[in-house]
């Protein structure tokens, strides 16, 4: 039985926005560093918009759910939010190599099977995509992975810019936020138009930092622009919770040192020679 409300389901409404619009994605489960979020992003910005995969490898995926539905947030919905609402088999996180699958079908099974009935319905409901409009008539889109898949990976090294300019010709937009690979970056393209990754919030940009990132879109200037804002939390005590739930130890470790140990190998060479492994 469907028992949300009609709230609980932000549509893409093509609604207007101005001035600076807090974004941020990959919660991974990472409650504290949600609730740290929100009570930080009200004094970066007057609109609050999450990019999805609120699930992943941190502890009690309830939590999460509960904090966003409770806040109102409007969610896109991310590939992990897409599977475990619609009960499938894994998180269709767009990984290939062997390694990385073992340890995402770990993080799966665990947050699904500790995802309520009632939450994988507000999961599976989310939309895929919204789309807003800003205070110069631009056209912004907020998707997941990119405008083409909910599990594409935009890295920064392998996005060009004729490439990322078809893409915002095909998913005819202006501004472009999305997230999914973990690490932030941004791009103005010679015509002005322009794309953001927000990185995550669930576990550190593989950076040796144990603070995490989430970006304000700022749309008051002459073209939009975006800044990063580093996100502090209480990285130890969400360590004791993962370690309490007997969450494996390279998610764990990623948590205290802010360098990845899973899902390496997915990332391009460029972005791996930045971190540690």
């Amino acid at each position: 039985m469907d028992t949300r409300h009609p709230q609980d389901c932000p549509r893409s409404d093509h609604r207007e926005v101005s001035g600076r619009v807090a974004l941020f994605g990959g919660v991974y489960n990472n409650h504290i560093a949600l609730s740290a979020l929100l009570a930080d992003a009200p004094s970066q910005a007057s609109e609050i918009f999450c990019l999805g995969d609120v699930g992943a490898f941190g502890p009690h995926p309830d939590r999460s759910v509960e904090i966003l539905r409770e806040a109102g947030v409007p969610i896109v919905q991310g590939n992990y939010d897409r599977s475990v609402g619609l009960h499938r088999g894994d998180c269709a996180c767009g990984y290939t190599d062997p390694r990385d699958n073992h340890f995402a079908a770990l993080s799966y099974a665990y947050t699904f099977r500790n995802t309520s009935e009632r939450n994988k319905d507000f999961l599976a409901a989310l939309p895929e995509e919204i789309r807003l409009r800003g205070p110069k008539g631009e056209r912004i889109l907020l998707c997941h992975g990119s405008p083409r898949r909910q599990n594409e990976f935009l890295w920064e090294s392998l996005s060009p810019d004729p490439f990322l300019a078809r893409l915002l010709d095909d998913a005819q937009c202006d501004v472009l936020a999305v997230t999914h690979t973990g690490i932030p970056w941004k791009r103005r393209l010679p015509d002005g138009r322009f794309v953001v990754n927000a990185g995550a919030i669930g576990r550190p940009a593989n950076d040796g930092q144990t603070h995490v990132w989430y970006a304000v879109l700022d749309l008051s200037g002459e073209s939009p622009d975006a800044a990063f804002v580093p996100l502090r939390f209480d990285h130890e005590r969400l360590v004791e919770e993962m370690r309490a739930e007997r969450i494996v130890e390279p998610f764990v470790n990623t948590v205290e040192s802010g360098w990845w140990t899973t899902c390496l190998e997915i990332l391009p060479s460029r972005e791996r020679a930045r971190g540690m492994y």
